[in-house]
């Protein structure tokens, strides 16, 4: 057997009944949009539910709304019946996921879920079955054969009932104006969320780690200062406080290559002026930015008045996973 060929038919196969699936699209597909924009703007949820595969696909996507600020959650069919049917209330939309529109826990819950004032959707391949007669609304899956060489293992069927639950999602997603910015916050532990939500503030090193000394201190005092910090770059300011430069202990090699009794001069003889800064504000990945472009160690904080308030040093960025 050549299994490649095998699984390229299984692609053909699944493509086949993407493509009808997707020329089957037409107003009911936007109604049903604009119903679930409807309840989540009245504070309601999308309730999905479906058995076997037909429920392992709804668990996805329900994760996908969720994950996309659309409030979803799962009911079981079997145990609706239980005391789960409380998860409904008036208002919701509910997603009921079966390919064939007859299977038997489904039918047997939808009478209950029909007691509530609410909207339901049915994704089947069958539009006169039990559940699409029980829906408002139809979305039609078209599959001609599984992928199953029995044609019988939900494949093509559990594909396109996914790709129509994506497709809802990120419809409603659009419409409702939802922002990459949305979408980090409900995904904190991720690395979007990590880029999105971690500011300046938040990693850069402050008090005693942070070197901050006078320019008319000497080089000697910088580096006793930096040595204190365990930092290799100290902030150099004016009498008022404001940043007027920066010194490295690169800066101080190459000085003392030049001149052995640089451990005496001033330190506005000798820093770097005009550093490169940063808001506290800022997003971490904007300093990521600027240490890849720059080709720098460190990047001096400063506030409203040009304050130095903090340090970045590039080696702390993979602590908190922005590298």
């Amino acid at each position: 057997m050549n299994h490649v060929r095998r699984a390229k038919a299984v692609f053909d196969i699944e493509l086949d009944a993407l493509r009808r699936t997707r020329g089957a699209l037409d107003r009911r597909f936007h109604l049903a949009v604009e119903t679930i924009i409807k309840c989540l703007r009245n504070k309601g949820k999308v309730v999905v539910t479906g058995v076997g595969k037909s429920g392992n696909i709804g668990q996805k996507i329900a994760a996908t709304f969720n994950s996309t600020g659309t409030t979803s959650v799962v009911l079981d069919s079997v145990n609706a019946m239980h005391g789960d049917l409380g998860v409904i209330h008036d208002g919701d939309v509910v997603l009921a996921l079966s390919y064939s529109g007859e299977t038997e826990e489904l039918l047997r819950v939808l009478p209950a879920i029909k007691r509530f004032r609410v909207t339901i959707i049915a994704l089947t391949g069958h539009p006169h079955s039990q559940l699409a007669r029980y829906s408002d609304l139809v979305l039609p899956l078209r599959v001609t054969k599984e992928a199953c060489p029995f044609n019988l293992a939900p494949t093509a069927t559990t594909t396109v009932t996914l790709v129509l639950g994506d497709a809802l999602a990120m419809c409603v997603l659009e419409a409702r104006g939802f922002q990459k910015s949305d979408y980090a916050k409900l995904h904190p532990a991720g690395a979007i969320g990590r880029t999105m939500l971690l500011q300046i503030k938040d990693i850069m090193r402050t008090g005693p780690r942070n070197a901050v000394i006078a320019e008319t201190r000497t080089v000697k005092d910088a580096l006793l200062a930096m040595t204190k910090a365990r930092s290799g770059t100290i902030s150099v300011v004016d009498k008022r406080g404001k940043l007027t430069g920066l010194f490295t202990d690169g800066d101080f090699r190459r000085a003392i290559a030049r001149d052995s009794g640089v451990l005496t001069h001033r330190l506005d003889r000798v820093m770097t002026r005009n550093p490169i800064t940063i808001r506290q504000s800022a997003l971490a990945v904007d300093a990521l930015r600027i240490f890849q472009e720059r080709q720098i160690d460190d990047l001096i904080v400063i506030d409203d008045k040009k304050r130095p308030v903090g340090i970045v040093d590039s080696q702390d960025l993979p602590k908190f996973k922005i590298m």
